[in-house]
């Protein structure tokens, strides 16, 4: 298990709207990484040597074909991919899902269950990324039911804090 001490003790680092925060230890400068600007829903980030927090921005659901670029899926596959391309994001930050310490969910409301958010799917796949035997790490986490997000047919959004001790 990891653990993390004074985390109080580092700078505040600010999220955009898309790209990745990093802070480092006190008295050293966030580096904030972006994503391309032709990017469509993709964020990447890189990471500072000695850094000891990442905030993730926002990550959405990418396409399950990406030749029907509107075909997003349900809460449960929408899940799935978020939380995939969080922990593909942390591998080439050199962290992993382990490194998770919050998250917020941001889930719209689905028609099947008359506009309320699919918390039950997004639970189901959560619970095989954390708390698992390979992974017994769980991040403190909210879930937010919003009106909308970045376009139609999206239901889930994520961001991510990870960190790691010195």
């Amino acid at each position: 298990m990891h653990k993390i001490f004074a985390l109080a003790a580092l700078p505040l680092a600010f999220m955009t709207s898309i790209g990745c925060a990093v802070a480092q230890e006190a008295g050293q400068a966030v580096e904030r990484t972006y994503s391309s600007p032709t990017a469509v829903i993709a964020s990447t980030a890189s990471i500072a040597e000695g850094s000891k927090i990442v905030f993730l921005s926002g990550t959405t659901p990418a396409p399950l074909d990406p030749a029907v670029p509107e075909n997003l899926g349900d809460t449960r596959q929408q899940t799935l991919s978020v939380l995939t391309r969080i922990k593909t994001q942390l591998t080439d930050l050199g962290m992993d899902m382990g490194d998770v310490v919050k998250m917020t969910v941001f889930l719209v409301g689905v028609p099947e269950l008359e506009g309320r958010m699919d918390s039950a799917a997004m639970n189901e796949v959560f619970r095989t990324f954390f708390g698992t035997a390979e992974q017994p790490n769980r991040p403190t986490r909210s879930t937010i039911q919003v009106a909308a997000l970045g376009r139609p047919g999206m239901y889930v959004e994520i961001e991510a804090v990870a960190a790691v001790a010195p």
